[in-house]
């Protein structure tokens, strides 16, 4: 029971604005409303153990605190950050005594991806056994971050980062509570949203800063006035978990899609959020290979240049560098026919790996090499017409195979065509020899 001078001390916006319901959570209703999944299970008041996965200040602390009030079971929070073993045993002992008089516990771990593997392995007997449900809460992907035998209990639910609508329905409520408008034209309300970056718990911070602010009746703070008044946010990225893996794939892919723009904005994504240059460098020289290949040998050229300049010039001159091998890559030509001939060529050499090369391409640098046929019959390709003998240099006991296939775009257009016409000399050849070994 909350004392006197506890309802008389001062209570920050955050706590006051705090959803009393689960209606009242913003940009969840497709887990809270009638037709989600946590929707049903409070209707029916049945409740199961659950990981709630979502970016800071998306309401997983709210969730759970809302879904053990609407089930009748003790709230128990616990932070994965500042909790050790004693208070789990704590918790656990007391949930038994709860469970063995017919009161069920919530038991809700914040950053439950904190906990180490023989932590997480503690909660199995009392999650199994109905003592607690547990519901975690993560910012880290539970399929990394959670053991297997854990995460097979519980139900995985991913939370949204908040839209722009539901910042403003935050702002709006805000604003009824403080029983006044935030003093801010429309182009800086917007960027107060855009500061937030999804994070409902960091707006509502950054817009009690404004209300704190003495101001005339009817001033506005335009966009420059906002940014003296708040500090930027930086953007939520972790260089070592989930948040690398998914800039660095958008970046790919938007290369590979030739979206020099939408490619642009993932690099600027990542050097914002710390990224080592080089990291992204090495994976440019990689998509130069993998994804255009010969259809334009300047790309890996342009990949090493912008190494070798970020090299020289350091941060932030030499990030013009990266820039200038993203558009480039964005912009040219795509094949993917070099990776599919290496597999390929991986293919056969697991089939015939031990064939020996035919005896004509051998040298022969011994007298017993020349008897038994080192290097007999080989034809100098410079002294065939168009420097092309035609002979077989594949191992006698295998079939031809076409490894490298070009496509029809950029450079290989052309490589394409010296193919069409070497693999007709060369039949032209072999059959010519034929003829006069019949003979």
């Amino acid at each position: 029971m909350t004392t006197l001078f506890e309802r008389e001390a001062p209570r920050p916006l955050a706590d006051r604005l705090r959803p009393q319901r689960l209606a009242d959570v913003v940009g969840q209703q497709h887990l809270l409303g009638p037709e989600g999944p946590i929707g049903r299970k409070v209707a029916a008041h049945q409740m199961s153990s659950m990981i709630l996965w979502g970016p800071p200040g998306c309401g997983k602390t709210t969730i759970a605190r809302l879904l053990a009030e609407g089930t009748s079971l003790k709230f128990e929070p616990l932070s994965a950050v500042f909790s050790g073993v004693a208070d789990l045993k704590k918790i656990f002992e007391a949930s038994r005594k709860r469970h063995e008089m017919g009161q069920g516990t919530l038991l809700f771990v914040d950053e439950i991806h904190r906990f180490n593997r023989a932590q997480q392995d503690s909660f199995l007997p009392f999650v199994e056994d109905g003592t607690v449900v547990l519901v975690g809460a993560t910012t880290e992907n539970p399929s990394f971050e959670i053991n297997g035998a854990l995460l097979s209990r519980c139900q995985v639910f991913v939370l949204n980062r908040l839209d722009d609508a539901a910042l403003e329905e935050i702002l709006a409520r805000a604003e009824a509570e403080m029983n006044r408008p935030l003093p801010l034209d429309d182009e800086a309300r917007a960027a107060l949203r855009a500061m937030a970056d999804g994070d409902g718990r960091y707006l509502i911070n950054l817009a009690e800063q404004i209300f704190a602010l003495p101001s005339k009746t009817g001033d506005k703070i335009d966009t420059k006035g906002l940014v003296q008044v708040v500090q930027k946010r930086a953007p939520l990225y972790d260089k070592a978990q989930e948040g690398h893996y998914n800039l660095i794939s958008a970046l790919h892919k938007s290369l590979r899609g030739s979206d020099v723009d939408a490619a642009l904005y993932w690099l600027a994504r990542m050097l914002a959020g710390g990224e080592p240059p080089l990291y992204i460098v090495r994976r440019l020289v990689r998509f130069a290979s993998e994804d255009i290949g010969l259809a334009d040998p300047q790309a890996l050229v342009q990949a090493l240049a912008a190494k070798d300049s970020y090299d020289f010039l350091g941060s932030p001159e030499g990030e013009l560098a990266i820039v200038q091998a993203v558009a480039y890559l964005a912009t040219a030509p795509k094949s993917n026919a070099l990776y599919r001939a290496q597999s390929a060529a991986a293919k056969a050499a697991g089939e015939y790996g031990s064939l020996m090369p035919p005896k004509h391409i051998l040298n022969a640098p011994t007298r017993l090499m020349k008897d038994i046929g080192y290097g007999k019959g080989y034809e100098y390709d410079h002294e065939a017409p168009d420097a092309f003998s035609g002979q077989n240099y594949f191992p006698e006991e295998m079939a031809r195979w076409q490894l490298y296939q070009p496509a029809e775009r950029g450079f290989e257009r052309e490589i394409a065509k010296r193919l069409a016409y070497w693999a007709k000399l060369r039949g032209e050849r072999q059959a010519g020899g034929d003829d006069e070994e019949s003979e």
